[in-house]
């Protein structure tokens, strides 16, 4: 049995500053003619809520999503120019609207109403969301067709909280399933669109393992770390958390962390280590964990071989591959 599936421990979501959702997402797209991945990172916590846009080496704009009234999220639609000196004066610009923006229960991220976009000297190369021809009225001399625009979803990268339930939304190759993983009575079970896929028993001995499941007929390799939760289960800080991969083909990227996700993860591994930890060897990588189970999902990937790909990004990603990776913290 493990105890952290039971138990009511004092949890970072207590504070008014710590994300009470965290969704990064990476994306494959061309800016100015050149391959790029483009980052978002949607944030939510008890009074805000927040995206910033990154693209390595390129810009990186948060834009703060706070309400203005008393509805949840009134936020009006906006753009913001970026001038490239050192790409021979490339101009992008963003544009986004999120004023009739609809969010899933505890979601920092929006499913309609909504739209992002990014253009290069007036030509528009990314494109997300359902309000195409709000964009184009509001934006009519920009050069556009919307299937050129359209970027791949490479992974997503999520920080779930709750006490033995966590749910996800993703998107499988083209279509979208709630994920669900619950801890109960030291069994582990993973719902797809609410029917049970797998369960494994015993977590006590069975914390690291991998399993291939099976989503809309699609093989998923499914990996699992709960290690943190049986180690600290009788610790008093209860910042413990699981992780779990679900991945498609070769895999996707792996984000770099930035911003609050890295100040949670910090949070957690300096509490972790306990108060006579010397805090000068609190350290993290780019790489979204040190659990072994991320190293384990790496080292079954295809030989495109992520150790060949960039050290930020740790994966090839081309080749319709997708992950999806979850912490699951405990409330």
């Amino acid at each position: 049995m493990i105890p952290a599936c039971f138990s009511l421990p004092n949890s970072p979501t207590s504070s008014s500053q710590v994300p009470q959702n965290l969704i990064t997402c990476i994306y494959q797209t061309q800016l100015c003619n050149s391959p790029t991945h483009v980052t978002l990172s949607w944030s939510i916590t008890l009074f805000s809520r927040s995206l910033t846009i990154y693209a390595s080496d390129i810009f990186s704009v948060t834009i703060s999503l706070n309400p203005s009234t008393l509805s949840f999220f009134r936020t009006r639609h906006g753009s913001k120019s970026i001038h490239l000196t050192h790409r021979h004066f490339q101009k992008i610009k963003l544009h986004w609207d999120f004023t009739r923006a609809q969010f899933g229960q505890n979601s920092a991220e929006p499913e309609s109403y909504f739209y992002i976009a990014i253009s290069c000297n007036g030509k528009l190369e990314f494109f997300l969301g359902d309000l195409f021809d709000d964009l184009i009225r509001r934006s009519a001399t920009l050069a556009t067709t919307h299937q050129s625009a359209d970027p791949i979803l490479l992974s997503r990268r999520e920080h779930v909280f709750g006490r033995s339930s966590y749910t996800s939304r993703a998107q499988f190759l083209g279509s979208k399933h709630e994920i669900e993983i619950e801890c109960n009575g030291g069994v582990l079970r993973v719902k797809v669109d609410g029917k049970i896929t797998l369960v494994v028993k015993r977590l006590a001995w069975k914390f690291r393992g991998n399993e291939k499941i099976f989503i809309n007929d699609i093989e998923v390799d499914f990996y699992w770390d709960v290690f943190s939760w049986v180690n600290n289960g009788n610790a008093n800080h209860g910042n413990g958390h699981g992780v779990f991969v679900f991945q498609v083909g070769d895999g996707g990227v792996w984000p770099e962390m930035m911003g609050q996700e890295k100040r949670l993860m910090r949070k957690s591994l300096s509490a972790s280590m306990g108060p006579t930890s010397a805090p000068a060897i609190i350290s993290l990588s780019t790489s979204p964990s040190n659990s072994s189970v991320l190293q384990w999902a790496e080292e079954s990937s295809s030989d495109c071989g992520r150790s060949s790909c960039s050290s930020s990004t740790r994966s090839c990603g081309s080749n319709g591959g997708f992950s999806l990776l979850l912490y699951a913290w405990r409330d």
